[in-house]
């Protein structure tokens, strides 16, 4: 019992403190395109205002589902690839220490979305 109780509260803080730490990536974006403030890069060659939003939807919208642990696993996924495109794409030239964090976020989602939102969730409520 006691195991089970510490597996759930390990997956709740795992969804929680990255998902927190990734909005101080998102929020600063979130206010840039609510301003109406679409200079962005565009990476992917598919627009300014298409690429901040995907951002925003991966850095900003996702992680607050993640915290609450609502739809969890689908709730992982923009920031998955968010995270992918800024590993791989926006940071491929650079050293690994540029691309480190991305990396880190991606395993992290990643493993949220293999583990799932444990107990403490909304979707297990």
């Amino acid at each position: 019992m006691k195991n089970s109780v510490l597996t759930h509260i390990a997956l709740a803080l795992l969804r929680i403190v990255p998902s927190a730490l990734m909005l101080t990536h998102g929020i600063p974006k979130f206010k840039k395109l609510i301003s109406g403030n679409i200079e962005f890069i565009n990476p992917l060659g598919i627009g300014e205002a298409p690429t901040l939003f995907l951002a925003v939807l991966g850095e900003f919208v996702a992680p607050i589902l993640v915290i609450i642990g609502l739809k969890t696993k689908w709730a992982t996924i923009p920031t998955i690839l968010t995270m992918a495109a800024a590993a791989f794409i926006v940071h491929a030239p650079d050293p690994i220490g540029k691309k480190e964090l991305a990396l880190l976020y991606l395993t992290i989602f990643v493993l949220i979305f293999l583990l799932g939102p444990g107990k403490y969730s909304i979707d297990k409520k």
